[in-house]
């Protein structure tokens, strides 16, 4: 949902791991010990990549967002933001306190000022529309 598409399209495992590797950085066991011993890290890690920035692969978020999204993705699950946290991260902030409240069942759209509007794309690159094709939604 961050860039509308898949963040990592791998056509297979070794290949999205490869394309994960290259965004985020190979593990280490500095970044996260024991994860050399792990089923498949051999197998899987060919060479170290330094990562990039994650704006690269989501160009359309604010640094709140791009905060959010490395905390989500972050490899040591020790380390990681757990759901219930990241719900209360200040990138949902526009949404309200009241967006705590609703049921599972009930849709964020009922909220007062929340509403659906189309992606107006990113900022720094002109896209050429295609109609058929799925559009990113944002809040």
């Amino acid at each position: 949902m961050a860039s509308g598409r898949p963040l990592f399209p791998g056509s297979a495992v070794s290949d999205q791991l490869q394309l994960i590797f290259r965004t985020l950085s190979t593990p280490t066991e500095e970044t996260w010990q024991g994860v050399s011993n792990l089923p498949g890290y051999k197998e899987h890690v060919r060479r170290y990549h330094p990562g990039e920035s994650l704006r690269s692969i989501a160009p359309r978020l604010e640094q709140e967002g791009l905060d959010l999204l490395s905390k989500l993705l972050e490899y040591n699950p020790a380390k990681r933001i757990s759901a219930s946290t990241a719900l209360h991260h200040p990138f949902f902030k526009p949404l309200g306190e009241n967006v705590h409240k609703l049921p599972d069942t009930t849709s964020i759209f009922t909220l007062p000022g929340v509403t659906l509007s189309k992606n107006p794309g990113s900022r720094s690159i002109h896209h050429v529309s295609r109609s058929g094709r799925r559009q990113s939604m944002l809040f």
